[in-house]
Protein backbone atom coordinates (compact mmCIF):
# COMPACT_ATOMS: atom_id res chain seq x y z
CA UNK A 1 0.00 0.00 0.00
CA UNK A 2 1.48 3.33 -1.09
CA UNK A 3 0.01 6.18 0.95
CA UNK A 4 1.37 9.71 0.75
CA UNK A 5 1.44 11.30 4.23
CA UNK A 6 2.25 15.00 4.23
CA UNK A 7 1.60 18.24 6.12
CA UNK A 8 -1.01 20.51 4.58
CA UNK A 9 -0.60 24.26 4.66
CA UNK A 10 -2.11 27.31 3.00
CA UNK A 11 -4.42 26.58 0.09
CA UNK A 12 -3.91 22.81 0.40
CA UNK A 13 -5.06 22.93 4.02
CA UNK A 14 -8.11 25.04 3.11
CA UNK A 15 -8.98 22.69 0.25
CA UNK A 16 -8.80 19.62 2.54
CA UNK A 17 -10.87 20.85 5.50
CA UNK A 18 -14.23 19.62 4.21
CA UNK A 19 -12.69 16.20 3.56
CA UNK A 20 -11.17 16.23 7.07
CA UNK A 21 -14.63 17.07 8.42
CA UNK A 22 -16.18 14.14 6.56
CA UNK A 23 -13.45 11.81 7.84
CA UNK A 24 -14.07 12.94 11.43
CA UNK A 25 -17.80 12.29 11.05
CA UNK A 26 -17.21 8.83 9.54
CA UNK A 27 -14.43 7.62 11.85
CA UNK A 28 -15.84 9.02 15.09
CA UNK A 29 -19.20 7.29 14.46
CA UNK A 30 -17.53 4.09 15.61
CA UNK A 31 -17.09 3.10 19.24
CA UNK A 32 -15.83 4.59 21.53
CA UNK A 33 -16.88 8.03 20.26
CA UNK A 34 -20.27 7.10 18.75
CA UNK A 35 -20.37 10.64 17.38
CA UNK A 36 -23.46 11.69 15.45
CA UNK A 37 -21.80 14.66 13.74
CA UNK A 38 -22.73 17.13 11.05
CA UNK A 39 -20.75 19.10 8.49
CA UNK A 40 -21.76 22.55 9.75
CA UNK A 41 -20.40 21.83 13.24
CA UNK A 42 -17.24 20.28 11.79
CA UNK A 43 -16.52 23.34 9.67
CA UNK A 44 -16.70 25.55 12.78
CA UNK A 45 -14.59 23.10 14.78
CA UNK A 46 -11.83 22.95 12.13
CA UNK A 47 -11.63 26.70 11.46
CA UNK A 48 -8.88 27.28 14.11
CA UNK A 49 -6.54 24.95 12.21
CA UNK A 50 -6.79 27.27 9.25
CA UNK A 51 -6.44 30.39 11.40
CA UNK A 52 -3.68 29.38 13.86
CA UNK A 53 -0.07 30.05 12.81
CA UNK A 54 1.08 27.13 14.99
CA UNK A 55 -1.44 24.55 13.79
CA UNK A 56 -0.74 21.57 11.57
CA UNK A 57 -2.95 19.27 9.52
CA UNK A 58 -1.33 16.09 8.24
CA UNK A 59 -3.10 14.32 5.41
CA UNK A 60 -2.86 10.71 4.25
CA UNK A 61 -3.66 10.36 0.56
CA UNK A 62 -4.39 7.31 -1.56
CA UNK A 63 -3.85 9.01 -4.90
CA UNK A 64 -5.94 12.19 -4.76
CA UNK A 65 -8.30 10.79 -2.07
CA UNK A 66 -7.84 11.89 1.55
CA UNK A 67 -8.15 8.68 3.60
CA UNK A 68 -6.82 9.96 6.90
CA UNK A 69 -5.88 13.13 8.71
CA UNK A 70 -4.31 14.29 11.95
CA UNK A 71 -4.50 17.74 13.45
CA UNK A 72 -2.53 19.59 16.09
CA UNK A 73 -2.06 23.05 17.53
CA UNK A 74 -0.54 24.88 20.48
CA UNK A 75 -2.65 23.94 23.49
CA UNK A 76 -3.37 27.57 24.36
CA UNK A 77 -5.29 27.79 21.06
CA UNK A 78 -7.76 25.45 22.83
CA UNK A 79 -7.56 27.11 26.25
CA UNK A 80 -11.30 27.68 26.36
CA UNK A 81 -11.86 23.94 26.12
CA UNK A 82 -8.95 22.58 28.14
CA UNK A 83 -7.50 25.16 30.55
CA UNK A 84 -9.61 23.99 33.50
CA UNK A 85 -8.41 20.38 33.09
CA UNK A 86 -4.81 21.54 33.62
CA UNK A 87 -5.52 23.75 36.65
CA UNK A 88 -3.35 22.69 39.56
CA UNK A 89 -1.01 20.50 37.50
CA UNK A 90 1.89 22.96 37.42
CA UNK A 91 1.98 22.53 33.63
CA UNK A 92 1.91 25.61 31.41
CA UNK A 93 -0.35 25.43 28.37
CA UNK A 94 2.34 27.31 26.42
CA UNK A 95 4.69 24.32 26.87
CA UNK A 96 2.26 21.80 25.38
CA UNK A 97 1.50 20.89 21.77
CA UNK A 98 -1.99 19.41 21.46
CA UNK A 99 -2.29 16.44 19.10
CA UNK A 100 -6.00 16.87 18.53
CA UNK A 101 -7.21 13.90 16.49
CA UNK A 102 -6.07 11.19 14.17
CA UNK A 103 -8.75 9.81 11.88
CA UNK A 104 -8.03 7.04 9.41
CA UNK A 105 -10.45 4.92 7.38
CA UNK A 106 -10.48 1.29 8.59
CA UNK A 107 -9.03 -0.20 5.38
CA UNK A 108 -5.84 1.84 5.85
CA UNK A 109 -5.10 0.92 9.47
CA UNK A 110 -2.22 -1.31 10.48
CA UNK A 111 0.26 0.13 7.95
CA UNK A 112 2.13 2.60 10.17
CA UNK A 113 0.14 5.67 9.18
CA UNK A 114 -0.86 6.39 12.79
CA UNK A 115 2.83 6.49 13.74
CA UNK A 116 3.53 8.85 10.84
CA UNK A 117 0.72 11.12 12.05
CA UNK A 118 2.26 11.30 15.53
CA UNK A 119 5.80 11.71 14.14
CA UNK A 120 4.74 14.73 12.07
CA UNK A 121 2.84 16.42 14.89
CA UNK A 122 5.52 15.79 17.50
CA UNK A 123 8.18 17.13 15.14
CA UNK A 124 6.04 20.21 14.54
CA UNK A 125 5.60 20.69 18.30
CA UNK A 126 9.37 20.49 18.85
CA UNK A 127 9.93 23.02 16.05
CA UNK A 128 7.59 25.38 17.92
CA UNK A 129 9.70 24.95 21.08
CA UNK A 130 7.12 22.87 22.94
CA UNK A 131 8.29 20.65 25.79
CA UNK A 132 5.36 18.23 25.79
CA UNK A 133 2.80 16.69 23.45
CA UNK A 134 -0.66 15.78 24.71
CA UNK A 135 -3.99 14.50 23.46
CA UNK A 136 -7.21 13.31 25.05
CA UNK A 137 -9.42 10.30 24.47
CA UNK A 138 -13.01 9.64 25.46
CA UNK A 139 -13.58 7.50 28.54
CA UNK A 140 -16.32 4.90 28.26
CA UNK A 141 -17.21 2.29 30.89
CA UNK A 142 -15.90 -1.20 30.07
CA UNK A 143 -19.47 -2.55 30.07
CA UNK A 144 -20.84 0.10 27.68
CA UNK A 145 -23.73 -1.36 25.67
CA UNK A 146 -22.24 -0.27 22.32
CA UNK A 147 -18.77 -1.71 22.97
CA UNK A 148 -18.18 -4.23 20.15
CA UNK A 149 -16.95 -7.75 20.86
CA UNK A 150 -13.18 -7.88 20.52
CA UNK A 151 -12.77 -4.11 20.89
CA UNK A 152 -9.18 -3.14 21.70
CA UNK A 153 -8.54 0.36 23.02
CA UNK A 154 -5.55 2.26 21.64
CA UNK A 155 -3.82 2.46 25.03
CA UNK A 156 -1.03 0.03 24.04
CA UNK A 157 -0.30 2.03 20.86
CA UNK A 158 -0.20 5.30 22.81
CA UNK A 159 2.06 3.83 25.52
CA UNK A 160 4.41 2.49 22.82
CA UNK A 161 4.69 6.08 21.57
CA UNK A 162 5.73 7.16 25.08
CA UNK A 163 2.44 8.67 26.23
CA UNK A 164 0.93 8.08 29.66
CA UNK A 165 -2.35 9.22 31.19
CA UNK A 166 -2.14 12.38 33.30
CA UNK A 167 -3.85 11.47 36.58
CA UNK A 168 -6.89 13.63 37.19
CA UNK A 169 -6.44 15.68 33.99
CA UNK A 170 -9.84 15.15 32.46
CA UNK A 171 -11.79 17.46 30.20
CA UNK A 172 -15.45 17.24 29.27
CA UNK A 173 -17.10 17.68 25.90
CA UNK A 174 -20.68 17.47 24.81
CA UNK A 175 -21.88 15.71 21.67
CA UNK A 176 -24.79 13.59 20.53
CA UNK A 177 -24.23 9.84 20.48
CA UNK A 178 -25.69 7.80 17.64
CA UNK A 179 -29.27 6.94 18.53
CA UNK A 180 -29.61 9.58 21.25
CA UNK A 181 -32.12 12.41 21.05
CA UNK A 182 -29.83 14.99 22.65
CA UNK A 183 -26.21 15.77 23.43
CA UNK A 184 -24.62 14.47 26.61
CA UNK A 185 -21.39 15.38 28.39
CA UNK A 186 -18.47 12.95 28.11
CA UNK A 187 -15.17 12.78 30.02
CA UNK A 188 -11.90 12.75 28.04
CA UNK A 189 -8.64 11.64 29.64
CA UNK A 190 -5.47 13.54 28.77
CA UNK A 191 -2.29 11.63 27.88
CA UNK A 192 1.11 13.32 27.59
CA UNK A 193 4.78 12.72 26.78
CA UNK A 194 7.92 14.83 26.82
CA UNK A 195 9.20 16.00 23.45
Amino acid sequence: MRIDVRPLTGDALDAALDDVARLRIAVFRAYPYLYDGDLAYERRYLRPYRDSAGAIVVGAFDGPRLVGAATGAPLEDHAGDFAAAFDGTGLRLSDIFYCAESVLLPDYRGHGIGHRFFDARESHGRALGRRHAAFCGVMRPPDHAARPDGYRPLDAFWRKRGYAPLPGVISHFTWKDIGDAQETRKPLQFWMKDL
